[in-house]
């Protein structure tokens, strides 16, 4: 099984609630294709660098995963049925990282 870093955009209208909802439900999906989710990160409501289907921000929501190569088609299907993602991007990578994105090391720096 090959490691990934899935980040999936949701649309601004979407409650925070609902966007976790929605991701837990993607854990499941890639439960059933026969991945395994390492870590999920809330990166939150971002301002867009351009205007996507009327949408100004976005929710995002990063996935480490172990998924078979064959499955990620699968996965990537799925996300574009959603009409609640309005992008998505599957990376492949060498190895998982062990601490936090550098997304949520950045928004740890401004809470402070």
């Amino acid at each position: 099984m090959a490691y990934y870093e899935s980040v999936l955009v949701f649309r601004q209208d979407l409650t925070e609630p609902q966007v976790k909802e929605k991701a837990e439900k993607y854990t499941e999906t890639i439960k059933e294709l026969g991945g395994d989710v390492k870590s999920t990160e809330f990166w939150g409501l971002k301002n867009l660098a351009y205007i996507i289907r009327k949408n100004r921000k976005a929710h995002y929501v990063m996935f480490n995963i172990e998924l078979p190569g064959t499955q990620v088609t699968e996965l990537e299907r799925r996300c574009r049925i959603d009409e609640d993602i309005i992008r998505f991007l599957n990376v492949r990578v060498d190895e998982l990282a062990k601490g936090p994105s550098v997304m949520m090391k950045k928004n740890n720096e401004e809470g402070e």
